[in-house]
């Protein structure tokens, strides 16, 4: 049975402000972080941008990179955390991004990098035409397409950075949907690299808020669609594209329930807006959705029954190219269309590969969020995806969160292949582990749905609960993940926001790492014994960047040993410490500078590996284990190519003579002139 708006009672409302990019606090464990005033919003960026240079240089940039300042987040500490993009030479670059995490008094205490964080090109001139480039402009599916447009850029996201270009066409698809295609053409072999799509697409039909009630404006004698925060709604009539025309009425009573009627449709979409917004203010503590007037708009489409939805700035558009009558605006498809702004302005996941999938299923998730949020009566909060809208004519949903494969195209669990597929089945894994984190494995009924939840490893999940996933899966996208970070790094972020927001409370770390394993997702680097993510964390491991995950950050000393160079296995993730393994006299060495706790029993810990091509039992090569306090330097422990074992072991050293004093942890390395000996470390701890 079909329900529609029949009436709608209206709060007015006159002033009107613009949406803007918000910070987050997470204060008290558990408790909703607070939304930072615009004012202190743009002071706090202007800082960042003032700050850029010196942040450039603490990352070891290079010369020709610059830094540009996309967002910040503060936390309750004074912690920071600055999203940047990254130019080189003065050229975008795509894969540049990247998030450095500065503890409160400014330090860079952590960085989390975008595919392998160089961006560096032998040159900025091209061997390939800008015009030979264009050629190549990707086309599929369009019937109507503008002339492609290109602009030189530098391709980080690969193997290695590339020159290239960005060719970027719009237009419209066979089936009225709006495209905008991107190419990405090796700008010296003139080799396509890769394309994706940046409006994303979603199928349903159907409305069903009921009678609610909405905030307008009165102007003059009239009403206006058009609430005090600056959220609008208009209609293109027909259109595929342009601004619309406002909704207006006399009597501010919106709709007659009826299908044909626009204005019903528009109730449903105002509504899903605001609830949206007021879902993101006062759960997440972001004021506002998007950057005012940040542009890529987030679509959603239909097949041939569709209305456009999307968000350019503040201004949500519906429009019905088809000239179908019957536009979707359910509300957690409402939700999920408009969460595709907030992710676009946080991590800026693309729209392809795992990055796809981690994509859609962010907007699942929040969509659900907010119908959980709204609680209407006529849309019933539930973990299916338009579960109202009947687009399959047999009652089914879209999609399913607790077993996604129930739609016969999602997968319910993380493979090495599932990057090829579309991104609204890639998602499934992540909306698989967003039901388990929330309500746990097996079989229940929740709000009169019935559900069953099995686990990719066979095991049960013990739930976080719905209101610590959302907060915690909302962190982890606005604070650690990056434009192409894949499911491995989904699982990382989400641990390290787990500790972030609830630090005392180990149970919820762990069964959030549980519900990746559930999914199939494997043990990454971060762990829940480990600290959180930097400048936000407060877990027990003193050193910062402990397991070299961020390159050469926090530590000093020689230029490169802190490598993810595969020629010595790390004990955990891809980056380690390899001192040594050149064959010829050298000193190396790194340190860094902790305060060891006054209480309990300070210890040093970490993993090593020794392999050598030495042979007897003389110590011709060496490690040293030292701490520096003031002018004395104490060894705690020497290893050789006499003692090499390339199994990794844990090795743990007591400071407890140190407690209370600021001191210098150092590994340092000499090795003769001839036969390598490599000194591999890991997973480095100062903790009491």
């Amino acid at each position: 049975m079909r329900h529609l708006v029949t009436g709608l009672t209206a709060t007015c409302a006159v002033a009107a402000a613009a949406l803007a990019p918000v910070v987050i606090a997470p204060a008290a464990q558990g408790a909703a972080p607070a939304a930072a005033s615009p004012s202190a919003r743009a002071a706090l960026l202007a800082a960042a941008r003032t700050d850029s240079a010196r942040t450039a240089s603490a990352l070891k940039l290079g010369s020709g990179e610059r830094l540009v300042v996309k967002d910040v987040v503060r936390d309750a500490d004074g912690s920071e955390h600055v999203r940047y993009d990254r130019t080189f030479d003065g050229l975008r670059v795509i894969g540049g991004d990247l998030v450095a995490h500065q503890d409160r008094a400014g330090a860079v205490s952590g960085v989390s990098w975008n595919a392998t964080g160089k961006v560096a090109v032998a040159s900025t001139t091209p061997t390939v035409s800008a015009a030979a480039a264009l050629g190549k402009a990707a086309t599929q599916g369009l019937r109507s397409a503008a002339a492609p447009q290109g602009e030189l850029v530098v391709y980080a996201e690969g193997a290695k950075p590339v020159l290239a270009y960005d060719v970027v066409t719009e237009g419209v698809r066979a089936d009225q949907t709006p495209s905008r295609l991107h190419t990405i053409v090796d700008a010296h072999s003139g080799r396509t690299l890769t394309s994706w799509d940046d409006i994303e697409q979603g199928t349903g039909k159907g409305i069903f808020v009921g009678t609610v009630t909405l905030g307008t404006t009165l102007s003059g004698s009239t009403y206006q669609m058009k609430d005090s925060r600056g959220n609008t709604a208009t209609d293109l009539k027909g259109a595929t594209s342009g601004t619309g025309t406002l909704f207006t009425d006399a009597d501010d009573v919106w709709g007659n329930g009826s299908y044909t009627d626009r204005a019903s449709a528009a109730v449903d979409a105002f509504y899903g807006a605001q609830k949206t917004y007021d879902f993101y203010n006062t759960v997440l503590g972001r004021a506002g959705v998007f950057n005012t007037g940040k542009g890529v708009p987030s679509r959603v489409h239909y097949g041939n029954n569709y209305v456009n939805a999307f968000w350019d700035g503040q201004q949500m558009t519906y429009g019905d190219g088809s000239g179908n009558t019957h536009p979707l605006v359910e509300l957690d498809v409402a939700g999920h269309e408009m969460s595709h702004g907030v992710t676009e302005n946080t991590a800026g996941l693309q729209y392809t590969g795992d990055a796809g999938g981690l994509n859609e299923a962010t907007s699942d998730i929040f969509g659900t969020a907010v119908e959980w949020y709204a609680n209407n009566p006529n849309d019933v909060p539930d973990y299916l995806i338009g579960e109202l809208i009947n687009i399959n004519g047999n009652g089914t949903p879209l999609r399913y969160m607790d077993q996604p494969s129930k739609d016969g195209a999602s997968k319910d669990c993380w493979s090495s292949s599932l990057g090829g597929l579309d991104p609204h089945y890639s998602s499934g894994p992540l909306n698989h582990w967003f039901y388990l984190a929330s309500e746990g494995s097996g079989a229940k009924t929740i709000n009169g749905v019935s559900y069953n939840s099995p686990t990719c490893n066979g095991s049960s999940v013990t739930p976080v609960g719905r209101d610590k996933a959302e907060k915690i899966w909302y962190r982890a996208l606005s604070t650690y993940l990056t434009s192409t970070s894949n499911y491995a790094a989904a699982r990382n972020a989400a641990i390290k926001a787990a500790k972030d927001l609830y630090p005392t409370d180990t149970t919820t770390c762990a069964n959030i790492a549980a519900s990746f394993s559930a999914i199939a997702v494997p043990a990454g680097t971060e762990t829940c014994g480990t600290t959180g993510g930097g400048g936000g964390g407060t877990g027990t491991n003193l050193l910062a960047n402990p397991g070299f995950e961020s390159g050469a950050v926090s530590w000093t000393g020689s230029t490169g040993p802190i490598t993810n160079d595969t020629g010595r296995p790390a004990h955990t993730g891809t980056w380690k410490l390899w001192l040594g393994g050149n064959g010829t006299t050298t000193t190396e060495s790194e340190q860094q500078t902790v305060t060891v706790p006054s209480t309990g029993t300070p210890t040093l810990s970490f993993w090593i590996r020794t392999d050598t091509a030495e042979s007897g039992t003389t110590a011709y090569d060496t490690m040293k284990v030292q701490v520096v306090s003031g002018t004395t330097t104490t060894t705690l422990a020497t290893f050789s190519n006499a003692s090499a074992n390339s199994t990794y072991t844990q090795r743990s050293y007591s400071l407890a003579s140190f407690a209370g004093k600021s001191v210098t942890v150092k590994f340092l390395m000499n090795e003769d002139s001839s036969l390598q000996t490599s000194f591999v470390v890991d997973d480095t701890s100062v903790a009491s």
